[in-house]
């Protein structure tokens, strides 16, 4: 799993959230939409199962657009 956030100097805010299998991308989080995107056929199950949970995709969500950024905020700081 690999997951992050940024901030532009506009104070444009962004966040990604991508998971891979063996080497190679098998599914991540399209922020604009907030669906998954499944990377290959074998994730598809993956993303079919994890857009249907509307709960967890809402709390990346969360996570990505609040907690994420204020730690970020307060490493700048540091």
């Amino acid at each position: 799993e690999m997951y992050g956030c940024e901030i532009d100097d506009d104070g444009t805010k962004r966040g990604y959230e991508q998971y891979g299998y063996d080497g190679e991308d098998f599914i991540s989080l399209d922020t604009s939409s907030f669906t998954w995107t499944a990377a290959n056929p074998q994730a598809v199950i993956t993303k079919h199962k994890w857009d249907a949970d509307r709960a967890f995709t809402e709390q990346q969500k969360a996570y990505l657009e609040n907690e994420c950024i204020e730690w970020l905020q307060k490493y700048v700081r540091y």
